[in-house]
């Protein structure tokens, strides 16, 4: 089998993302964005003042925050997304010679087998999935200060806190990559990538 070619002629593409995928990523990446820049508003004494309305942006970011798994359970319903998150979750004997290549710095693009997602993009996604919800759980933790003693709120903020942080840094990252990547970007945008960037950076990937 091969990949799936649209259309013949000069602009003949493959197809790598369905209007579900595409709609899901376009949205999780808005409320994270405006879960990130609230927060950053509420932490960082000069931007709070710049902006002020703290009781504003303190609610925009907790339903933002909740909103934050909407995009993707409502995404379950496409058949297409719950395959690209099969192809998301499933680890195989070449996602391990992918990762033993990105630890050694081994840049040739022979040693990096990939399928349809790398193993870093695999890894990103099943990261930041895991702290969506532990930022969600302990927001609510946060919100609902009646319902759980004080110990509780206590070390749900910290976790919050800290754990928000390393999302920043790892969401820069993303972005930086995604940059770096301009293919890559316009696939997510229109669902469309060339056969030579599908062959070279995704070899292993069949439909």
């Amino acid at each position: 089998m091969s990949l799936r070619v649209d259309t013949p002629g000069p602009t003949t593409g493959v197809r790598r993302f369905g209007p579900t995928t595409r709609w899901v990523h376009r949205t999780t990446a808005t409320l994270m964005g405006v879960c990130v820049v609230t927060a950053a508003c509420l932490y960082v004494p000069q931007l709070a003042e710049l902006v002020g309305r703290r009781e504003l942006v303190v609610r925009v970011h907790e339903w933002a925050g909740l909103a934050l798994p909407v995009p993707v359970l409502a995404g379950l319903a496409s058949r297409l997304f719950r395959a690209d998150l099969g192809f998301l979750n499933r680890f195989g004997p070449h996602d391990r010679v992918w990762l033993r290549a990105a630890l050694h710095r081994d840049k040739r693009r022979s040693s990096r087998p990939a399928g349809k997602f790398n193993a870093g993009q695999k890894i990103y996604a099943a990261w930041i999935a895991g702290a969506t919800l532990v930022m969600l759980g302990t927001g609510l933790i946060m919100w609902f200060t009646h319902l759980t003693p004080l110990q509780w709120r206590t070390s749900a903020t910290f976790v919050h806190d800290w754990l928000a942080l390393t999302i920043g840094i790892v969401l820069a990252g993303h972005i930086g990559m995604a940059l770096g990547d301009p293919e890559a970007r316009r696939g997510m945008r229109t669902g469309m990538v060339s056969r030579e960037w599908a062959e070279r950076e995704h070899r292993l990937w069949r439909h």
